[in-house]
């Protein structure tokens, strides 16, 4: 072989051929599995994400926004019978939680309360739910809705005390 390259066709020394041929099926199996876990992940980091704040003392800058604005410590005490908004130390009328015909409780008073309430504090954006056991979790949810389309988006729902 005259100024050529030894493709190991002597048998020689243990030379083996350089044109074999590389099976590409298993790491196009690797690929496929691995890049549908890569999306499935990212999948469920978008929906697992909560907006998520400390319920501890406020850090000296947020206490003097907190002393700029008019807020009060707003809660919601839901049981499956009435529903009871405090704000601060007073508290309103007892709302009844009554059901429309399929079922769903009827919300229009806990909706006109909470319009009067952003009259006054137009700054309130945060309110506290305080839920009995028994209360049905799709009146929670559809509570918390309310409170979010009223613009109290800060909503952070306790169990009730006592």
């Amino acid at each position: 072989m005259a100024g050529g390259m030894d493709l190991g066709t002597g048998g020689k020394g243990g030379k083996k051929p350089l044109d074999t041929a590389i099976n590409m099926v298993p790491f196009i199996d690797l690929m496929a599995v691995t890049i549908s876990f890569l999306i499935m992940t990212a999948v469920w980091t978008q929906i697992g994400r909560l907006q998520v704040s400390q319920a501890g003392g406020a850090s000296t800058d947020e206490q003097q926004e907190e002393e700029k604005t008019k807020t009060v410590q707003l809660t919601l005490l839901v049981s499956p019978t009435e529903m009871r908004l405090t704000a601060d130390q007073s508290a309103f009328d007892p709302i009844p939680l009554t059901r429309d015909d399929k079922g769903r409780p009827d919300l229009t008073k806990l909706v006109a309360r909470f319009k009067e309430l952003k009259a006054q504090l137009p700054d309130q954006a945060a309110i506290t739910l305080q839920t009995e056991d028994l209360v049905r979790y799709e009146d929670l949810v559809r509570i918390i809705d309310e409170c979010i389309g009223s613009g109290l988006p800060q909503v952070s729902v306790s169990a009730a005390m006592g």
